[in-house]
């Protein structure tokens, strides 16, 4: 099966790791990468902590909107 066409990153906050302890930090902001197809199983895909983008319930996270300045830091320093 061929991998989703990912674009254009998103943030969101993990709320929850139940689970997910040793990927996911709680309060931790996170790259999100847009999936519909992932959306449609209510899963989102996330650049966890091994830098790499996976799978997770979308109820885990929060959309976050920050501004500009912020946004191209985060992205800087990742």
């Amino acid at each position: 099966m061929p991998k989703p066409k990912l674009v254009a990153s998103r943030f969101v906050i993990c709320i929850d790791n139940k689970g997910y302890n040793a990927s996911l930090e709680k309060r931790k902001i996170y790259v999100s990468l847009s999936d519909a197809t992932a959306l449609k199983h209510g899963q989102i895909r996330v650049i966890d902590e091994s830098g790499e983008d996976y799978l997770f319930p979308k109820s885990l996270f929060l959309r976050i909107t920050i501004p500009a300045s912020l946004r191209k830091a985060i992205l800087k320093a990742a």
